[in-house]
């Protein structure tokens, strides 16, 4: 039995849920999603409770319980409210401005680095703040990851793009030696 797949799922005020051909539309008051059901899964819709059944016994369709439960949650929270990451530049000129749609990142290199986000996600900058927003959260974590991976955080100085909670343990460098300060020879 899934731990997850059981428990049931409230339907937010606001939000309409809607079971059409093995695929769970969500219709929120912004924004449409639409979820394939995964084999084995049946959704049932309850009033305001969503609800999942296995319809096979096998490994593979408890899997696919649980997993079709939390995607259905994460769908829901995203029509109802949406998801955000915040990414933060650290470093002597970084910069990040948005140029119609396109994110444009001065980061150290010899040429800025421009990124168009996907379709259904919106990118707005403010200091050296880059907000990733969106009601989809894979394609919301998908944007913000590749923005960071145009430059990971510096393991010695600390710059580099990096999240806005992320905690980054900097290193010790090469230290200078304080005693004999030569070739060890007399």
């Amino acid at each position: 039995m899934s731990k997850i797949g059981k428990k049931i799922i409230v339907i937010p005020k606001g939000v309409e849920v809607r079971n059409a051909d093995s695929v769970l539309e969500f219709k929120g008051k912004d924004a449409t999603l639409a979820l394939r059901l995964l084999p084995h899964v049946e959704a049932k819709i309850e009033g305001e409770i969503l609800s999942f059944a296995v319809t096979e016994k096998s490994l593979q369709a408890r899997a696919n319980w649980g997993t079709m439960r939390a995607l259905a949650q994460n769908a829901l929270t995203g029509v109802s409210e949406g998801y955000k990451k915040i990414l933060e530049l650290r470093g002597v000129g970084f910069r990040a401005a948005i140029e119609g749609n396109i994110l444009v990142l001065n980061i150290g290199f010899s040429h800025p680095i421009k990124f168009e986000p996907p379709a259904g996600v919106k990118i707005s900058v403010e200091k050296s703040f880059i907000t990733v927003s969106g009601v989809d959260k894979a394609m919301v974590g998908q944007a913000a990851a590749k923005i960071r991976a145009f430059k990971k955080p510096n393991a010695y100085r600390g710059t580099g793009i990096r999240y806005k909670d992320e905690v980054v343990k900097t290193k010790a460098g090469k230290k200078v030696s304080g005693g004999t300060g030569g070739t060890g020879s007399k």
